[in-house]
C-alpha cells in the first residue's frame, strides 16, 4: 500500500513535468531554436562491514504484568556483520537553464528502515520539480535568481555534501530525511538570499543514531514473548520518513536568510544561513509494523501510559549554520534549538573535511589509481533539557549524547571508493552514569 501511496503522489509529478518540458520546448521552438531534455542517470551501490559494540541497559516497566516487566534496550545487531545497505537510482533532467527535475530511488534500503527492520525494502527519497536557478552553498552565483521547487525534497538547511557514510546525532535528529511539499527561494542580489518553504512535516519517532535504526514496538516485543531481531537501541526522537502524505497535523512553515561570500562564479566560498521550522503536532502518526505511534502519541508513551511533561502541540526549530569552501577544505556546522510540545532540546554538529589529490602513480583501464583522499572528523552533541518519565520504555529520550566521528575516503578509481569510519559516543545518562555505543563502519561505494 505505501509503494502505491507513492506512486500517486509521485504521478503528477511527471505529468507536470513532462507538460512544463514540452511547453518549454515550444516556446523555445516557437522562438527559433530546440530545446530537447538532457538526461543524467546513474546507479550506486554500498557494501558494508559493520562492527557495533554491544551495551544494554535494563528496564523495569511497572505497567506491565509482573512477569513481563524486566525489559532492556539493546545495542542493534551488535557484532561484526557484511551488509548491504542500498542500491540507488539518481536520475536528473534539465530543459534549458531554468527547468530542472530530480528522481532518487532506494532499493535495500537497509539503514533507514524504521520503525523496524522488517520495515519497506525501496523507497522514493527525492522527486522533485523545480523552475529557476537554485544556487549551490556556498557558491556565489554570478547573476541573481530565484526558483520553485515541487515535490519531495531535502530541507534547505541539510548537510548533503557529507564526507562520512555515518550521521552525526543532530543530522540524525533534525534532517536526515526529504519532506514533500513546496519551496521557493530568492536572491536579494548576488551575496544575499531568502527562503521559505510549506510542507507535510516528518512525523516525529524514534531510532538509534548508529547505523541500523532498531525494532521498536513489535507486538511480541512489548508482550515479552520474544526478543526483537535486531534490538531495540538506544533511541532518540528525530524526524522519521513520511509514509503518507496525510499525518493530520499542520502544514510545516520554513524560512530562512542567507548571506554569501566569495567570487561570484568561484568554487570557494562560504555561507551563513539562519532558519526556523513550526507546525502541530498530530495526535499520532501510525507506522506500519509498531504498536507505538508518532508526534504527540510518541511522547505520550504506549496507551498514555508514560508521558513525558509536555505542553501544547507545537513543534519548533530555529539554527543556524556555516558552509565553508576554501580549496580541498570543507567546513560544515549547524545548531538547532528545538521545542517539542515544552520539551526542549538543543543539538550541535561540526564536520571538517579535507581532500587531497594525489600523483599519478598508476591507471587501470585507463583511469587513475588512487586518485584522491580525504580525511574527516565530525563532532555532534544533543542536550535535552526534561526528564523521563518514571518506569517508561524510551528514558534514552532524556539522555545527553556526544558524538565523534572519524575517519578516511580513499577514491580507487573514478567511480569507487572506501570510507573507513568510526564512531565514539559517550552518553550520560540521568544519573550521570555514562555508556558508550561505538561502531566501527566500512564503507565500499560503486557509482556509475
Amino acid at each position: 500500500m505505501r509503494h502505491v501511496r507513492a506512486v500517486c503522489w509521485l504521478a503528477p509529478l511527471v505529468f507536470g513535468l513532462a507538460a512544463a518540458g514540452a511547453a518549454a520546448q515550444e516556446e523555445a521552438e516557437d522562438a527559433g531554436r530546440s530545446v530537447r531534455p538532457e538526461i543524467d542517470w546513474s546507479l550506486e551501490a554500498k557494501m558494508h562491514f559493520r562492527d557495533s559494540d554491544e551495551e544494554r541497559f535494563p528496564l523495569r516497566i511497572l505497567a506491565l504484568p509482573p512477569e513481563i516487566q524486566d525489559q532492556e534496550l539493546a545495542t542493534v545487531d551488535p557484532g561484526s556483520h557484511i551488509e548491504p545497505s542500498t542500491v540507488t537510482l539518481h536520475l536528473d533532467a534539465t530543459w534549458g537553464e531554468s527547468l530542472a527535475a530530480g528522481l532518487k530511488l532506494d532499493f535495500i534500503d537497509l539503514y533507514d528502515r524504521n520503525p523496524t527492520s522488517t520495515d519497506k525494502e525501496w523507497d522514493v527519497d527525492e522527486a522533485w520539480l523545480r523552475l529557476g536557478r537554485e544556487a549551490e552553498p556556498a557558491l556565489v552565483p554570478e547573476d541573481p535568481g530565484g526558483y520553485l521547487k515541487v515535490g519531495k525534497f531535502p530541507k534547505f538547511e541539510r548537510q548533503d555534501d557529507r564526507h562520512l557514510e555515518s550521521y552525526g546525532v543532530v543530522s540524525t535528529a533534525f534532517n536526515r530525511f526529504e519532506d514533500v511539499g513546496v519551496e521557493v527561494g530568492v536572491d536579494l542580489g548576488r551575496y544575499a538570499y531568502v527562503k521559505a518553504s510549506v510542507t507535510q512535516g516528518n512525523p516525529l519517532f524514534m531510532r538509534d543514531p548508529n547505523a541500523l535504526a532498531g525494532d521498536n514496538g513489535l507486538r511480541d516485543q512489548i508482550l515479552g514473548l520474544r526478543t526483537p531481531e535486531l534490538g531495540s537501541g538506544f533511541v532518540i526522537p528525530y524526524d522519521a520518513e513520511g509514509e503518507d502524505l496525510d499525518t493530520d497535523g499542520d502544514a510545516q512553515l520554513g524560512a530562512g536568510v542567507g548571506l554569501r561570500f566569495g567570487r561570484p562564479g568561484g568554487e570557494d566560498g562560504m555561507e551563513i544561513l539562519v532558519f526556523g521550522r513550526r507546525r502541530d503536532l498530530a495526535e499520532t502518526v501510525e507506522f506500519d509494523g509498531t504498536l507505538y505511534g508518532g508526534d504527540l502519541d510518541l511522547l505520550r508513551g504506549p496507551a498514555n501510559l508514560f508521558p513525558f511533561p509536555i505542553t501544547g502541540n507545537e513543534k519548533e526549530e530555529v539554527g543556524a549554520n556555516v558552509w565553508l569552501y576554501l580549496r580541498g577544505f570543507t567546513l560544515f556546522a549547524q545548531y538547532v534549538d528545538q521545542d517539542l510540545a515544552g520539551l526542549g532540546r538543543t543539538g550541535a554538529e561540526a564536520e571538517l573535511a579535507w581532500r587531497f589529490e594525489l600523483p599519478v602513480g598508476a591507471a587501470i583501464g585507463g583511469r587513475q589509481l588512487f586518485p584522491s583522499i580525504q580525511p574527516a572528523v565530525r563532532w555532534s552533541r544533543l542536550d535535552p533539557d526534561f526528564l523521563p518519565p518514571a518506569g517508561g520504555p524510551t528514558p534514552s529520550f532524556a539522555w545527553e549524547w556526544e558524538k565523534i566521528d572519524w575517519g578516511l575516503r580513499l577514491a580507487i578509481v573514478r567511480g569507487i571508493d572506501l570510507t573507513a569510519e568510526f564512531s565514539d559516543h559517550t552518553i550520560t545518562l540521568v544519573s550521570g552514569a555514562q555508556r558508550s555505543e561505538d561502531e566501527l563502519l566500512i564503507t565500499l561505494r560503486w557509482r556509475t
